[in-house]
């Protein structure tokens, strides 16, 4: 890991706009995996993944030509920094409906113009319905391999990989399944453990995504006593630092 000794490194907070290319890979593959017909554009084999590595490749080369040190793949691939595991890990399925900010709440005559306007989320966000565990690291190693070819090609100083927390996951991907919240936190820990590895292993800098410990107070744990969700957020960094 490079130090700021001469001067301060810049660098970003991980994920970047996509193209509408990728937003169409990203949507047609969740709909492919609910069990609708893929997109056309990206029927042909390989044509997706060819999609995602060329705009990890811009993407990372615009970052240096900006100036930017440690640079990241953008998380072109993910559909958002905490669902995307549903393609990684077994034990998710469905859709959970979404818990608006308490700001938004306050004002819910800006909330149901914004939602008249389309200013909302339209990716499924999965609940866990059953045993949480790795089912696939082609998406990993996909990413793994980008992000290096890119840097490579890029002269990039360094370079970082975002990945969800236990805790945002479980934030976003509420537990039908567990006995106890903090059975589906244990399990997304020890899951999650071989992705944080296999990041580090690759010689790339692991940033964990954790909003859930300040935003999951304004959003899906709003309506609990302030105790009740310090106690959580305590939970919530036992097992990451478990995993």
């Amino acid at each position: 890991m490079h130090r700021s000794t001469d001067r301060i490194l810049t660098t970003h907070v991980g994920s970047l706009p996509r193209s509408q290319a990728v937003v169409d890979v990203l949507f047609a593959r969740q709909r492919a995996e609910a069990g609708a017909a893929a997109n056309a554009c990206v029927q042909a084999p390989g044509e997706g993944e060819a999609v995602i590595a060329a705009a990890v490749a811009e993407v990372v080369r615009r970052q240096v030509a900006l100036g930017i040190d440690v640079v990241s793949d953008g998380e072109m691939s993910k559909i958002s920094y905490a669902t995307y595991v549903a393609r990684r890990l077994s034990g998710f399925a469905g859709d959970t409906p979404r818990e608006p900010g308490q700001d938004l709440v306050e004002f819910p005559g800006l909330l149901r113009k914004l939602a008249e306007r389309g200013s909302t989320a339209k990716y499924r966000r999965p609940r866990c319905v059953g045993p949480i565990a790795v089912k696939d690291t082609g998406p990993l190693e996909a990413d793994l391999h980008n992000l290096r070819a890119a840097v490579r090609e890029a002269a990039a100083a360094e370079a970082f990989m975002n990945a969800a927390s236990p805790g945002v996951v479980a934030l976003f991907q509420p537990n039908d399944f567990y006995r106890t919240q903090d059975d589906y936190l244990t399990a997304l820990a020890g899951a999650l453990q071989s992705e944080y590895e296999a990041i580090v292993a690759a010689g790339i800098l692991l940033q964990i995504d954790a909003p859930d410990l300040a935003m999951g107070r304004h959003t899906m744990y709003r309506n609990q006593p302030l105790e009740e969700f310090e106690r959580l957020a305590a939970r919530h960094i036992e097992v990451l630092n478990h995993a």
